[in-house]
């Protein structure tokens, strides 16, 4: 363990891979999921809008599901510090952005959306369970408020869902191996606001330890990859941060000059 303010990891650093979960969007007002205030912590009943087979199988789950989405608090949120970092980042450094988030937070911060795998899909799609049709979310939803409280496929008249991985669905095969390739070829991973808990997302610190990186945690409560962490920070995420990204940029500025 040492200390962010000495922090001998930033020295060196060319590739960098940054794991984040719902924890670094709080400060954009979309609350996290198991948390002391998460969604599913104060309503467990909540996780099933998010299984597969409950939504593909009870109409009623999927019509409070489109009420769900309306209310999103996603739709009006926006970067927070935590976010503008990392792509400060990114402007500079070789690195690639792995979110478990599906709220785009990332893109619209700055860092480029080639840069940023979204593990969990994007909230900002549907996608036909049958068909596979893909569509823009707003169209669905304004199809929600004009009255249909479970749109069908336009194309087929199948189930809509959003384009986001439910429980009981695989992560997509593509997404997740350019992870991986971005976890076991990087010199530094930060995992930032995930409970580390869920797999095979919170694996990939595994795949970046082994590969010889260093593992940096910034997370307020403990995870299952502190004891493999080289440093583990319990600061807010949007003080964190934009020191870690400092330092990182300071050091890589210094190599250039070097």
């Amino acid at each position: 363990m040492s200390q962010l303010d000495d922090a001998p990891w930033t020295s060196g650093v060319t590739k960098i891979a940054v794991l984040t979960g719902a924890g670094i969007s709080t400060d954009s007002g979309i609350p996290d999921f198991r948390g002391p205030q998460g969604l599913w912590t104060r309503n467990p009943g909540a996780e099933r809008l998010s299984t597969y087979q409950a939504y593909l199988t009870d109409p009623a789950l999927r019509r409070r599901s489109w009420l769900a989405r309306l209310a999103h608090p996603a739709w009006s949120a926006v970067p927070n510090a935590a976010h503008t970092a990392l792509a400060r980042l990114a402007g500079a450094v070789d690195t690639w952005v792995i979110t478990q988030n599906i709220d785009g937070l990332h893109q619209r911060a700055g860092t480029p959306a080639d840069r940023v795998l979204e593990l969990h899909g994007t909230m900002f799609w549907t996608v036909c369970v049958g068909c596979g049709d893909r569509a823009e979310m707003a169209t669905a939803l304004d199809r929600v408020r004009a009255g249909e409280a479970d749109p069908p496929c336009e194309r087929c008249g199948g189930v809509l869902k959003s384009a986001t991985v439910m429980f009981g669905q695989p992560l997509d095969r593509a997404v997740l191996a350019e992870a991986v390739r971005a976890a076991a070829g990087c010199d530094l991973m930060i995992a930032v606001g995930s409970t580390l808990t869920v797999e095979p997302a919170a694996s990939l610190c595994g795949v970046a330890a082994d590969g010889g990186a260093h593992l940096v945690v910034v997370n307020r409560d403990p995870t299952p990859y502190d004891d493999r962490a080289t440093v583990v920070i319990r600061e807010p995420i949007g003080v964190a941060l934009p020191r870690i990204a400092d330092d990182l940029l300071t050091s890589a500025a210094g190599g250039r000059a070097g």
